[in-house]
């Protein structure tokens, strides 16, 4: 595998002319073969989120924390490009993604809106996938949360480009049940990583989630999922969570009693717990043969 050992932040450029930043974690033993896990997070959200998961997964998996289109250091497309914000565009820059870094399989891990893309990736790119985790997931953004993320602007990507990263994001977290933090050394840390990725980047990033639905790829998902769902998110309701759990075949579905939406943050330890003890089933099912 041409992947350096420890953590090295890499540059992939893709055939659309379009960069994606990752961070490479690997703390495993060099004389083995860990597999993968791909992390991506949710809207306005980037690999240095992902901080304090590292330690625990890093270890033990080969840990590929990827920066969205128009988040953190990856390339934001401007208006003036020729850029096609669509499910197809992104999810082949992911499988692009794992080409250059010589990887056939990883675990998936999406947080919120990210989750949205991993269950049309594992729709769409079952054989790339041992497994896909779900954090704080909506299978779309219905016209009420479209009108929350616009803040009183004409609509949500308006409001991105208006009041900048940081600005959306003071707004974001005033909201009760998004950002789940009560420790203003914690949000101010959050906003400053927010106001990495430019408006313009979050803004051509939300047109296209505001027209995403995933629900029609629920049912044909045949990879191992794990649906982390919060107890108390403003995005996403454990209705809904639970509805997902149905229409997913054998998904396991474990609740998180976090603050808020951002479960994968305040609650890291029960979602790890969560997560590692998934991984190691999806390894045992597949070393028994177990489809």
């Amino acid at each position: 595998m041409d992947i350096p050992l420890n953590s090295t932040s890499r540059f992939l450029k893709h055939p659309n002319g379009q960069t994606t930043h990752v961070v490479v974690d690997d703390y495993t033993d060099p004389w083995t073969e860990p597999e993968t896990i791909l992390i991506q997070g949710g809207f306005a959200r980037h690999s240095a989120f992902w901080y304090h998961w590292v330690p625990s997964l890093a270890r033990h998996y080969r840990v590929i924390r990827r920066d969205t289109r128009g988040h953190g250091k990856s390339s934001a497309p401007g208006p003036d490009e020729d850029y096609e914000y669509a499910l197809d565009t992104i999810l082949k820059e992911i499988v692009d993604t794992l080409d250059q870094l010589n990887l056939t399989k990883v675990h998936f891990i999406g947080e919120s809106t990210s989750g949205m893309l991993g269950e049309a990736f594992a729709a769409k790119f079952p054989s790339r996938l041992h497994s896909l985790t779900i954090i704080s997931t909506p299978t779309f953004l219905p016209p009420a949360a479209l009108k929350l993320f616009a803040f009183g602007y004409s609509s949500w990507p308006e409001a991105c480009r208006q009041l900048g990263s940081r600005g959306w994001g003071e707004r974001l977290a005033r909201v009760p049940g998004t950002l789940s933090a009560s420790d203003p050394d914690y949000e101010a840390w959050w906003l400053s990583q927010i106001a990495i990725s430019s408006g313009e980047g979050l803004a051509g990033y939300a047109e296209f989630l505001s027209s995403f639905n995933a629900r029609p790829y629920l049912a044909h998902i045949t990879v191992p999922v794990l649906i982390l769902a919060p107890a108390k998110s403003a995005a996403t309701s454990l209705e809904e969570q639970l509805g997902i759990a149905r229409q997913v075949r054998d998904a396991k579905l474990v609740v998180v009693n976090g603050r808020g939406h951002e479960i994968y943050g305040d609650r890291a330890e029960d979602c790890l717990k969560a997560v590692s003890e998934f991984l190691l089933e999806v390894e045992l099912r597949s070393s028994l043969g177990v489809d």
